[in-house]
C-alpha cells in the first residue's frame, strides 16, 4: 500500500474543492475545452458545489453529495447533456491537466486516473 489510504485522505475537503475549482478555470479559459464549456450554464457556482460535493465522497470523504440532493448516480443529471466519446475525453483530459498543473501528488494522480476515466465513461449518452 502507499501512502495515502484514499484520495479524500490525501486531497482532503479544500483539496477537493481546489481541484474542482481549478478544472472549471482551465474549462472556462483554454480555448481546447471550449466544446465541454459550452455544454455548461454561464454561472458556473452551482456546478462547481456540486462536483466538489460529489467528488468528496466519490473519494472517500463524507457522503455530501448524497445528503444534499438523495443520490449519487450521476447519469441522471446528465441525461439532457449530449456525451459522447469526444465530450468524456475533453472532460476527462480537463481533469488530468487540472491535477497536473496542481502538482497533485503522483501517487494520488495514479489512485484516480483509471476511476476518473470509468466516472466520465459512466454518463457519456451517445456513442
Amino acid at each position: 500500500m502507499g501512502k495515502y489510504e484514499s484520495p479524500y485522505l490525501a486531497l482532503g475537503s479544500d483539496g477537493i474543492k481546489a481541484l474542482v475549482d481549478h478544472f472549471y478555470d482551465l474549462m472556462d479559459n483554454a480555448p481546447k475545452y471550449k466544446a465541454l464549456r459550452e455544454m455548461h450554464a454561464v454561472d458556473l457556482s452551482s456546478v462547481r458545489g456540486k462536483l466538489t460535493d460529489y467528488l468528496i465522497g466519490w473519494m472517500g470523504g463524507p457522503q455530501i453529495y448524497l445528503e444534499k440532493y438523495g443520490s449519487v448516480c450521476m447519469t441522471g443529471p446528465h441525461e439532457s447533456f449530449r456525451i459522447g466519446t469526444k465530450e468524456r475525453d475533453l472532460w476527462v483530459a480537463c481533469m488530468y491537466e487540472s491535477m497536473e498543473s496542481m502538482d497533485v501528488d503522483d501517487e494520488v494522480q495514479l489512485m484516480l486516473r483509471k476511476p476518473l476515466a470509468r466516472l466520465a465513461d459512466a454518463v457519456r449518452n451517445t456513442h
